[in-house]
């Protein structure tokens, strides 16, 4: 007796029909039909009543299927109860990151987590800081570095450090003459703006839009896009300037220049989000690593 042939019979004890249980089965119904046959033959007792529609149990079949279903029950839970053993023995970090703080501190925190454990299996997922928010809540990520603050009872959020954002301008934009000192943001408020991402919202996009909209600044047009690559490819072009976090400055010269703001409030937070109390190892280990970095390049924790 195979297992197959088990849950064949059960399919077909179930649907009381043979057509419907090979579609559910997903096989042909001759050969579903053969495995009964077989099954019987090896039981010298007839299992299903095949003349009446729909098909009916015997007395024999019936006390079989009851039988069946409870060893289908139970290798079902014993496949379970043995992924669930598997998972334990492995260790796994899920990281949610929004793809500027890949240009910041996050890949020198990973390559020393990775040094500190190299058993761990460790996933980095880009998300925005507002779907990270359900990531962490489902459990597909178990820690997000994002750059917006979003209150909710199931998290807790740990500001890193706020990081200086500084304008990313088309290389014959007039702010860099010679003579031209660090701009203010109404400087910027002359040219069309590029933000990103376009969504899903709210995002680093609005945190941007929020800055000029407090200072009583409207750009003459605002331009959406959906990543950073694609709006430096537009400040690039001439099409905008843009407000960056300082970090991405390494990232593309060819006719984008940086330049820092004469303002010190113009920042971006760096914050960490986990489930509410989680009591995780791998998180202390992972908020050590990133304050010993912060500790050794003078960069202020928390502020």
């Amino acid at each position: 007796m195979e297992l197959r042939q088990l849950r064949y019979f059960a399919a077909v004890a179930r649907e009381r029909n043979f057509t419907r249980a090979a579609l559910r089965l997903r096989i042909a119904q001759p050969p579903l039909s053969r495995q009964i046959q077989a099954l019987e033959d090896e039981l010298g007792l007839l299992l299903i009543e095949r003349g009446s529609r729909p098909v009916r149990l015997t007395e024999a079949g019936r006390l079989f299927y009851e039988q069946a279903v409870q060893v289908l029950e139970r290798i079902e839970e014993m496949t379970r109860m043995t992924v669930r053993l598997r998972d334990a023995a492995s260790v796994r970090l899920a990281v949610g990151f929004v793809a500027s703080t890949l240009y910041g501190k996050l890949p020198e925190v990973i390559r020393r987590y990775r040094a500190a454990r190299p058993g761990v299996e460790v996933a980095l997922i880009e998300l925005t800081s507002f779907e990270q928010i359900a990531a962490l809540k489902d459990g597909r990520i178990d820690v997000g570095f994002g750059r917006i603050l979003f209150d909710d009872p199931a998290l807790d959020r740990l500001l890193l450090r706020n990081e200086k954002l500084i304008a990313a301008l088309p290389t014959k934009h007039p702010l860099l003459a010679a003579r031209a000192g660090p701009p203010q943001l109404a400087d910027l408020a002359t040219s069309p703006l590029v933000v990103y991402p376009k969504a899903p919202r709210p995002s680093y996009a609005d945190q941007v839009l929020a800055l000029f909209r407090d200072a009583g600044l409207k750009p003459p047009a605002v331009h959406e896009v959906r990543e950073l690559q694609t709006a430096l490819g537009l400040v690039a072009a001439e099409a905008g300037v843009c407000l960056v976090p300082a970090s991405v400055e390494r990232l593309r010269r060819d006719n984008v220049a940086y330049r820092p703001f004469a303002q010190e409030a113009i920042v971006s937070p760096v914050i960490m989000s986990t489930r509410k109390g989680d009591p995780s190892s791998e998180l202390s280990l992972l908020l050590r690593l990133i304050r010993d970095i912060y500790r050794r390049e003078g960069i202020p924790f928390g502020v």
